[in-house]
């Protein structure tokens, strides 16, 4: 059975995209720890990161790279911080979380609720800034 990503990278639900290519794609996290948290995954379905290929996982490293000068024009911050926990959609992926403080990357404090509208404005900052 297709990961939810999976169903988002072939369309079937949707999400509000910021970058994409024919192996990795990066969308925002409806479900925020903050603004401008953003997802990147591998658009072929691996259950854990460290089963990766390693040009795939090199690949997916330097595509989230590649974004986070543009999600901290978009989104002030001190840092762009970056985990990976894996253990909510078995389907490989990094979290690229504008940071100000350690507590803004805590996952078990109470996660945002914007509105697709809210998220389809932040997308497009980022957008504006690749």
């Amino acid at each position: 059975m297709a990961t939810i990503f999976t169903r988002i990278i072939t369309g079937e639900i949707p999400c509000h995209k910021v970058a994409e290519d024919d192996r990795y794609l990066a969308f925002l996290d409806i479900q925020p720890l903050v603004e401008g948290h953003v997802l990147v995954i591998p658009k072929v379905e691996v259950n854990y990161i460290f089963d990766m290929e390693d040009e795939l996982l090199a690949g997916l490293m330097l595509f989230a790279k590649g974004l986070a000068p543009a999600i901290q024009k978009a989104v002030p911050c001190k840092r762009l911080g970056v985990t990976v926990i894996g253990l909510e959609v078995p389907h490989a992926h990094v979290h690229l979380i504008p940071i100000n403080e350690v507590g803004d990357m805590n996952f078990s404090k109470r996660k945002l609720n914007p509105s697709s509208d809210d998220l389809a404005e932040i997308a497009a900052a980022i957008r504006a800034f690749l």
